[in-house]
């Protein structure tokens, strides 16, 4: 249940990201698929975090969980998301 979270929060992330980077959004479709990329990416990194993986891994249904799924989902989708952007802009 948490993986479903996190790459649906870096969907989300990615298209937040998209929106305020105007210049470096690649359209709804490819900003959720580096979002979700980055969601998976971002979730397993936060994992990795002592105490946090805790949270991350348990997949339980507790608050706790569920936000730090939403957490490492949301902003790992964004920063990949941005990044690609930025590489897909400066090689245009």
């Amino acid at each position: 249940m948490a993986l479903i979270i996190q790459l649906l929060s870096g969907a989300v992330g990615g298209n937040l990201a998209g929106s305020l980077m105007k210049g470096s959004s690649m359209g709804t479709l490819w900003n959720s698929v580096a979002g979700i990329a980055g969601g998976g990416l971002g979730g397993t990194l936060l994992a990795m975090i002592p105490g946090m993986g805790d949270m991350a891994a348990s997949g339980g249904m507790d608050i706790a969980s569920i936000l730090s799924s939403v957490a490492g989902g949301g902003v790992g989708g964004g920063v990949v998301m941005a990044v690609i952007g930025m590489i897909k802009k400066a090689m245009g």
